[in-house]
């Protein structure tokens, strides 16, 4: 298995001037994305809850809550996101690619349009 990173666009709200440009790592099994709190502080992006996460090694860390929108290859959407604080790696979750429409390949480990299902 190898790793895959993609480079997005992070802002407050769809409509904000001022952008980060921040390379993920897509972690297909993470629900949430993480982004470092130093490009979120940049982007006036402030935390409004704390939650409780469960790292692979069976540790527990608590991590501040936002939201942000994110932009890959033209298209967009919101997601909430994890505050990352120092030592965090940028990572992509499964709600922000739902939220854009994208999908990762696992074979050849590439973000692809997701199919979009009305049932």
């Amino acid at each position: 298995m190898g790793i895959t990173t993609a480079i997005l666009r992070v802002r407050e709200h769809r409509k904000s001037q001022k952008f980060a440009e921040v390379e993920f790592l897509v972690d297909s099994g993470a629900v949430y994305s993480l982004v470092p709190g130093k490009i979120l502080d940049q982007l006036d992006i402030e935390p409004y809850r704390e939650m409780s996460f469960s790292l692979a090694d069976g540790t527990s860390v608590k991590r501040k809550i936002s939201s942000a929108y994110f932009e890959f290859e033209g298209e967009g959407g919101p997601a909430q996101i994890i505050y990352g604080e120092d030592g965090d790696t940028a990572l992509l979750g499964v709600t922000t690619l739902e939220s854009i429409g994208l999908v990762l390949n696992p074979f050849t480990r590439t973000l692809h349009p997701m199919k979009m299902l009305m049932a």
